[in-house]
């Protein structure tokens, strides 16, 4: 801080004395009325100022470092046209700069992005400041667009210890203000019944530009062709109705027509994965007896929320006879032809689960379930002792559709472990279980002397033990063995038991996921990943592989080592959009696949623009340069007080503070001003008086 003080030719006590006598001769000179004592008074004053010789102090300053936080985008939006390569010119420019500026310091930080995390350069920002004490400036070189702006900005930027401002200047890595067009999907249902109509809410959005403008969306789903759905406004939402054929996952696409000049085509194209299910399962479960096995199907099946469930327990068979009253009975009879007769076909499968007839269902009835097999439904019987004894299902029509047959003699007991067969070890209904070595152990099981179908679990010795077989158009499993509810019971030695009975009931309903053949393919990274299942061996084969844009490439599927019956292949896809649907086609089967969005919050802004955080750097008295136009700036070291920037150049305040007890002086009444003021005014009064 500028100070005055004063430094005397002669001592005070003189200067007094010199300015009571003056002041003494002026009053006799106006009592006397002697002409020119006003400006013999006005000497005596310029004498006596110059005399004291007042000082003009001022103190001794000290440069302090100058720290400059550069933060660098490195999102995925800074790989648009040529934007990383005007950020890496901008950044060599600076650094080359600062190099010949004493007692500057550049800090540059690369801000990454991607995986979801969108742009966060002023989070970046706020965490660098605080390790910054000497902070000068910051510069952001950047494409302009930051998801998660500060609620406030740090101190040390509106409010600096130093008392020098702290300019935010803002580098944009484009010419100009850019325009980009995405396709937001507005709802879209996360389940729609299979067969039924999903409704889609979208609409198109020019950012930086004027909305209203016509927009030419084309729509695909799964494998089919695009088909146009005509000319929409930008800005308007639009409607559209998709049937789903299947249950499962069916994958459309929306496409937007390009905007002119727009910044990048990365997010005209939305994809929405609707997934089909089937209307809620109906499960008719029959215990034959009251029996642990009972339980377990039950709590398994109310628990999953597509299953609806009806459940009959037979507890007194036709021909039992006891001395109580019917009407004391506080049973429900067994509604035999309204289930089997006048709704067998509402059911999807049908479990029997130690059913012994004993002629509680006639022929007739049993023939239905055969019929409703052969037809498309599904059937599990659950094997117990009761398969031994006559009247048997094995001995009535339903013969014809279980896939075992087993002798009066063939119940055997002991201690046995279940385990995959080697054609359960591919099925889908029993891959990658957990170990077989952690099952806990059965005791008892039925050896058939005949059976048709395939066999998933079997005993140490080869036994079968689950039996799955196509009839028709439906599907058979048979158990044979009605233990599998010990690994409910057990603490150290359980298994599988809940996946494998729920794959199994789904498998016989038809799941598309646990088919037997079945083709994938999915995107890892930029990789597409193309695998081919069957419980067969396979050899060596091709898969069709269509593009978006129709380009159709061999991929070669070779098998998997020690894996029998999978097929595998990979293709690298360069330039791979996401959000586009890609087809896969070998043999008879067919899948669709397409990339997702790695980066789906920095993708729905992809303009380079200074409409964000212009605003922010000019109340920090920074400057926004186009590096696109006009290249990197000049960096220059200015006062606190001047500009911050100007044409071609932003500037970095100095910091400086005084050297304590050291000042610099000057005086305010030099002599060589004094004496020609003096000498005019003596030579004044003298004229006046004479």
């Amino acid at each position: 801080m500028t100070q005055i003080g004063w430094a005397p030719l002669l001592p005070v006590w003189m200067l007094l004395v010199l300015g009571a006598l003056g002041l003494l001769i002026t009053l006799i000179g106006f009592f006397t009325h002697l002409r020119g004592t006003g400006l013999r008074l006005l000497a005596l004053l310029v004498g006596l100022l110059w005399l004291a010789d007042p000082q003009l102090r001022h103190p001794i300053l000290q440069s302090r470092p100058q720290d400059v936080l550069l933060l660098v985008d490195r999102t995925p939006s800074m790989n648009i046209a040529n934007r990383t390569a005007l950020a890496d010119q901008a950044v060599k420019s600076l650094q080359r700069q600062v190099g010949s500026l004493q007692g500057m310091s550049l800090h540059v930080v690369d801000v990454p992005g991607g995986h979801g995390q969108g742009t966060r350069l002023y989070e970046a920002m706020a965490r660098e400041i605080p390790g910054l004490p000497d902070l000068a400036a910051v510069i952001m070189v950047t494409d302009g667009v930051d998801q998660f702006p500060l609620t406030h900005l740090p101190a040390a930027l509106t409010n600096p210890p130093s008392g020098a401002p702290v300019p935010l200047h803002l580098l944009v890595t484009a010419r100009g203000e850019e325009t980009d067009r995405t396709l937001p999907l507005l709802s879209a249902p996360p389940y729609t019944l299979a067969g039924k109509d999903a409704h889609i809410r979208f609409q198109t959005e020019d950012i930086g530009a004027y909305e209203g403008a016509p927009v030419l969306v084309t729509t695909r789903q799964d494998s089919g062709a695009a088909q146009k759905l005509g000319e929409v406004r930008s800005g308007q939402p639009m409607d559209l109705t998709v049937h789903l054929t299947h249950p499962g996952q069916t994958l459309v696409e929306l496409s937007a027509s390009p905007l002119p000049g727009e910044a990048s085509l990365l997010n005209n194209h939305t994809l929405v994965r609707l997934q089909g299910v089937r209307d809620r399962l109906r499960v008719l479960l029959i215990s034959g007896v009251p029996n642990q096995s009972a339980r377990v199907w039950r709590q398994l099946l109310k628990a999953d929320p597509s299953v609806d469930l009806v459940h009959f327990t037979i507890l007194r068979s036709p021909e039992m006879e006891d001395d109580t009253p019917l009407s004391d009975l506080a049973l429900i009879p067994f509604p035999t032809h309204e289930l089997f007769e006048q709704k067998i076909r509402s059911f999807d499968l049908i479990i029997l689960d130690g059913f012994q007839n004993h002629n509680i269902l006639p022929d007739s009835y049993l023939h239905n379930i055969a019929e409703f097999v052969r037809k498309g439904g599904g059937l599990l019987v659950v094997a117990g002792p009761e398969q031994t004894q006559p009247g048997a299902l094995q001995d009535s029509p339903l013969d014809s559709v279980l896939p075992a047959h087993v002798t009066p003699d063939s119940v055997q007991t002991g201690i046995f472990h279940p385990r995959p067969s080697r054609l359960g070890q591919r099925h889908p209904v029993t891959l990658d279980l957990p170990p077989a070595s952690s099952w806990g152990p059965w005791f008892r099981l039925l050896r058939p002397d005949r059976t048709h179908g395939e066999t998933l679990l079997e005993t140490d010795h080869g036994q079968p033990l689950l039996i799955l077989d196509q009839v028709g158009r439906g599907r058979v499993a048979m158990m044979l063995s009605d233990q599998i509810w010990l690994w409910s019971r057990s603490t150290h030695n359980s298994g599988p038991q809940a996946e494998l009975l729920r794959r199994l009931a789904h498998w016989l309903m038809k799941e598309p996921e646990l088919e037997e053949n079945r083709l994938k393919a999915h995107f890892k990274g930029s990789t597409l990943e193309v695998t081919r299942y069957s419980t067969t061996a396979l050899p060596p084969s091709q898969a069709e592989i269509t593009a978006p844009d129709g380009h159709t490439t061999s991929l070669s599927l070779t098998p998997v080592a020690g894996k029998e019956g999978i097929l595998t292949g990979r293709i690298a896809v360069k330039d791979l959009m996401p959000d586009q649907i890609w087809t896969v086609r070998q043999g008879d089967l067919v899948t669709c696949t397409a990339a997702n969005r790695e980066n789906p919050i920095e993708d729905k802004d992809l303009q380079a623009t200074a409409t964000l955080i212009g605003p922010v750097s000019k109340s920090l008295g920074g400057a926004t340069v186009w590096l696109g136009r006009n290249g990197p700036p000049v960096l220059r070291q200015v006062s606190g007080t001047g500009r911050l920037f100007g044409p071609g150049w932003i500037g970095v305040p100095r910091h400086q503070i005084a050297v304590a007890g050291a000042t610099r002086s000057r005086p305010l009444f030099p002599g060589w001003l004094a004496l020609p003021l003096l000498l005019m005014l003596w030579s004044l009064a003298w004229r006046r008086e004479g």
